[in-house]
């Protein structure tokens, strides 16, 4: 346990997702004017917080075990496939679902069918995806500031 809680690593990562997630709030009220609390807990928006996790997990591994190492090369590959992945697969699921929920409206009206909607937004624009790998780069850099050997 003692080794997990000195695994800045980690921290790094685990830091760069709540800053993210938490900053989702603030971002989401300056465009809408209204305080929506559970994003904290919810995919998708700005900035992305599965970009963030990544990339400050891949950069903390190169700042302090080497941008020369196959580690470094591994988490470099993972966060590309993260941060596509985001940015690609998962924001088209959710133009998909937002499809479907019109359809299911406009087709199915006063019809005994389930009106459950599907999540729209699982996904991020390039733009957030980019806000999650920057702040990810950010929080790396302050953590190993912090925990420098």
């Amino acid at each position: 346990m003692k080794a997990l809680l000195a695994n800045p690593v980690l921290w790094s990562g685990i830091a760069a997702w709540l800053l993210a997630q938490t900053l989702k709030i603030p971002l989401d009220y300056l465009r809408y004017r209204h305080w929506k609390w559970g994003l904290f807990f919810a995919a998708g928006g700005m900035p992305s917080s599965h970009s963030a996790l990544i990339t400050a997990t891949a950069i903390a591994i190169g700042l302090h075990h080497g941008f020369d190492t196959p580690l470094f090369a591994l988490a470099v590959a993972i966060a590309m496939i993260v941060v596509y992945d985001a940015a690609g697969v998962r924001r088209q699921a959710g133009m998909h679902a937002q499809k479907i929920n019109v359809l299911v409206q406009e087709l199915l009206r006063g019809h005994p069918i389930s009106e459950q909607q599907l999540r729209e937004v699982i996904g991020h624009t390039p733009l957030e995806a980019a806000g999650g790998v920057l702040l990810g780069i950010v929080v790396a850099h302050g953590v190993w500031l912090l925990w420098k050997p």
